[in-house]
């Protein structure tokens, strides 16, 4: 764990750069403690991809523990602020039921997200705690997908089952289901097409998916994990938001948390969603998805490498 916390840190290294730098200038910029303080640091949490609605919660819950504890000093805010950027991120203990679990994943995510990646890693993760996993290719759409997919099962030592392109998703989660059930796996994970611009279809699709899950293999556990690009932003916020309307989302993966500025976006789509954030990718080994904890997340954020 401390090797991860240490990859954490020099993976949240813009983020920190972007926030972080910026919050301590304030705190050590001002001495009162004054309207103007608060609005700078609204500033920085805002372009820090903190989101509105968390970075208001977060200070109206700073301003309330400076009025409390009679606070005069600037810098006496910071244990404060990562106090309250904790509590906004709280969303009750993230549960990783379905490794315990016969269960089938359903792995959502719009196209360059890293979701096939993600799902070989995350196949890979399964096969080391001595899980048996198959892969469902049904994300039929993307020619390239299958392809990918059958690389990671291989290095995974996963069974692979897919489609001819272009044929029916739901079709591929039939088969999968019943070579799931034949084969005893513990997991199936399922790599889906998410098109947001069509929701209807979308919707549709994951129905029919679901469906086939319910009546084929009622006794599985259920899992829905939304796969998003921590690069975007407030873009990946949006999409999450779109998905759990046309889905019952469980969790969210962030993927390429090594690569960007905007790693506050963690925290808007815990505090806006409620939605844990499940996993992160600080890199391309199969060891930089790790389970996420939104209170190491921030001591890493605000730890000086």
């Amino acid at each position: 764990m401390a090797d991860f916390f240490k990859r954490l840190v020099s993976g949240l290294s813009k983020t920190r750069d972007n926030i972080v730098s910026g919050m301590d200038s304030i705190f050590h910029g001002f001495t009162k403690i004054d309207e103007d303080f608060y609005e700078e640091l609204e500033e920085v949490l805002i372009m820090g991809d903190l989101g509105v609605q968390a970075t208001y919660d977060i200070l109206e819950d700073l301003r309330e523990k400076v009025k409390e504890r009679h606070i005069k000093e600037p810098l006496e805010c910071r244990q404060l602020l990562i106090d309250s950027i904790k509590e906004q991120m709280d969303v009750g203990e993230t549960a990783y039921e379905f490794e315990e679990k016969t269960s089938v994943v359903m792995v959502i995510g719009v196209n360059g997200v890293g979701k096939t990646t993600t799902i070989g890693k995350l196949a890979g993760k399964l096969r080391a705690q001595g899980k048996k996993v198959v892969l469902a290719a049904a994300d039929t759409f993307r020619a390239a997908a299958g392809e990918q997919l059958k690389e990671w099962a291989n290095r995974a030592q996963a069974e692979l089952i897919g489609g001819q392109e272009g044929s029916d998703p739901a079709a591929v989660v039939y088969d999968a289901v019943a070579a799931a059930k034949a084969r005893h796996a513990d997991v199936l994970l399922c790599d889906t097409a998410g098109r947001l611009h069509n929701k209807k279809n979308l919707m549709e699709e994951l129905k029919k998916m679901n469906r086939i899950i319910d009546r084929e293999f009622p006794e599985a556990f259920r899992e829905t994990l939304v796969v998003l690009d921590a690069t975007t932003g407030q873009n990946a916020l949006q999409q999450a938001k779109e998905f759990n309307e046309v889905a019952d989302i469980t969790g969210i993966i962030l993927t390429k948390m090594d690569g960007t500025a905007k790693g506050g976006i963690a925290v808007a789509i815990q505090a806006e969603l409620g939605i844990p954030v499940k996993y992160i990718g600080v890199g391309e080994t199969i060891d930089d998805l790790q389970k996420f904890d939104a209170d190491t997340f921030v001591n890493a954020l605000f730890t000086a490498e």
